[in-house]
């Protein structure tokens, strides 16, 4: 179980031999590449360097950026429609239903799948962990198992920051000389091997000195974004990034120029008589300190202050005027026009919404779901929820890789076994907007009214089952089920059997179909009757 510091799931069954290939294992996570040799190894030669960005700081920016209120905003949005839930309910549910395996197994899934949500604490942190791999756009966990007894499976699961870890591929350091290779003996590429490099202090650039940890012991999910030469995990925020910037910049000049522009400055002449150049400049000077308010705009914080070190924006006119003149006046600049112009900023609001892939509705405030038919929801928000379906497509593979390491050390099944089951387990997300209401009611509403239409030409042109796998679109554990919990609700007595409710109906209409019954005869009068008057 012991390898490198940590542990690894080997299989029980050597795997067969793969055929020789030239090209390295393409690598989805990002894995950085590095040769055997030095104290851990060199990093492959991955081009210009230089002027990248390292991990380190492109998830400080993504953090810096989470701060903004209109990207906070939006990924506040992307997190709740991802993550919903209410209290009796978990956020995530696990589907087994199209897994070709005993109940017994299925329950088994099941209850480990419970265990791993109560490990992450789910229930009460789904938001945060969501929020916080969206953000970073990765999440690393350390499986902690217990040594003596690895069969107890996963007791505690920790958190890693991102920044002090990374994952890379030891190649085998290669030969001096390049010697012919024999495809049916040898690979064509050297041997790698993988593993994670964990530093307290952090990682920066290229460094891979730290503790070295076994993959298996290290849950690692990744947002699935790579920069184009594949060297880096991308967040979703990264395409917002200029969106963002550019949007701070508009915001923070339109400030300054509204406050440099739009008070009224004055221009005040002062009457320095005959004072000789320096006694005249000297007067000026206490009369401008005398009357002049110093006010400072900081762009990191947003304030206004006074500060009578720093040059005003709001600075006033101060001109000496010679003797003979009109004396000491005060005069006023009119202030700027069209201060109240605000399409800029909501442009760029609105493009960065678009870079974040969420609707430029919801950055109205006052904007209001219609709920009606889903004929009235706008394009972006189908948009949006196949995005966020993506999203949580993805971030499954958290509960993916922590349900495999848990079945296989407490022996619910094998890593090859694992290989055929999980292309058959889904995790259903709870949605609880109204497009996904009104969806699925428009959907069935147009399936019942399609099978009404078709219910005569059943039996004749088409069989029931045709009709509830075509129409309905049942599939076949949905009929084995609901035709189970048909036949207990019959012997019940909460319903009526088709069989019976059919008989009943033929019987209704043999009797409309029968003659009426003619009325009773009226008594004849006779003439006597009519004699007597009574009539």
């Amino acid at each position: 179980m012991t390898q490198l510091f940590g542990y690894s799931l080997e299989r029980k069954k050597k795997e067969s031999q793969k055929g020789p290939s030239f090209v390295h294992k393409d690598s989805d996570d990002a894995a950085q590449p590095i040769v055997a040799g030095g104290y851990f190894g060199q990093y492959v030669d991955l081009g210009d360097s230089a002027n990248k960005s390292n991990e380190v700081d492109l998830i400080g920016r993504y953090r810096e950026m989470s701060l903004h209120p209109e990207a906070d905003a939006a990924i506040s949005d992307i997190t709740n429609e991802a993550i919903a839930g209410d209290l009796d309910d978990h956020p995530v549910d696990i589907e087994l239903s199209n897994l070709p395996v005993s109940q017994s197994v299925k329950n088994r899934l099941r209850e480990e799948f419970e265990n791993i949500l109560s490990l992450l604490d789910f229930d009460r942190r789904a938001y945060d962990i969501f929020r916080r791999w969206y953000i970073d756009g990765r999440l690393f966990y350390h499986k902690m198992i217990d040594p003596d007894d690895p069969k107890k499976g996963i007791t505690e699961l920790r958190y890693i920051d991102p920044r002090k870890i990374k994952k890379v591929i030891e190649y085998d350091k290669p030969k001096d000389r390049i010697s012919p290779v024999d495809p049916q003996v040898n690979a064509l590429i050297p041997k790698a091997v993988e593993y994670f490099i964990y530093s307290p202090k952090g990682l920066r650039g290229y460094e891979n000195q730290g503790i070295k940890i076994a993959t298996d012991a290290i849950c690692f999910c990744h947002s699935g974004q790579m920069d184009m030469q594949r060297n880096y995990v991308l967040s979703h925020l990264h395409k917002a990034i200029k969106a963002l910037n550019q949007l701070r910049m508009i915001e923070d000049s339109l400030v300054i120029y509204r406050l440099s522009r739009a008070p009224e400055r004055r221009i005040f002449y002062i009457d320095v008589g005959n004072l000789p150049k320096q006694k005249a400049e000297q007067y000026l000077r206490e009369v401008m300190a005398r009357y002049r308010n110093k006010l400072v705009y900081n762009a990191d914080t947003g304030e206004i202050r006074d500060d009578k070190k720093f040059m005003s924006m709001l600075e006033d006119f101060w001109l000496p005027r010679r003797e003979g003149g009109r004396g000491t006046e005060i005069s006023t600049l009119p202030g700027g026009q069209n201060l109240g112009e605000l399409e800029d900023v909501k442009y760029f609001q609105k493009k960065l919404y678009r870079s974040l892939n969420v609707p430029e509705s919801r950055l109205e405030s006052d904007n209001s779901f219609n709920i009606g038919r889903s004929a009235e929801i706008t394009r972006d928000e189908v948009k949006f929820q196949k995005f966020v379906t993506r999203l949580r497509k993805k971030f499954s593979d958290l509960f993916n890789d922590l349900l495999k390491t848990q079945c296989v050390l407490k022996g619910v099944c094998t890593l090859e076994e694992w290989d055929e089951i999980k292309e058959h387990v889904q995790y259903n997300f709870i949605a609880d907007n109204y497009f996904s209401e009104m969806k699925e009611k428009e959907v069935m509403n147009e399936r019942l009214a399609m099978l009404q239409q078709m219910d005569p030409y059943a039996g004749k042109y088409f069989s029931v089952e045709y009709l509830r796998r075509n129409i309905l679109r049942q599939t076949d554990n949905e009929m084995k089920e609901l035709d189970e919990q048909m036949a207990a609700e019959i012997a019940d007595g909460l319903v009526v059997s088709p069989v019976e409710m059919q008989q009943m109906e033929k019987a209704q209409m043999e009797m409309s179909m029968q003659p009426p019954e003619p009325p009773p005869e009226e008594p004849k009068l006779s003439e006597k009757d009519y004699k007597k008057g009574e009539i």
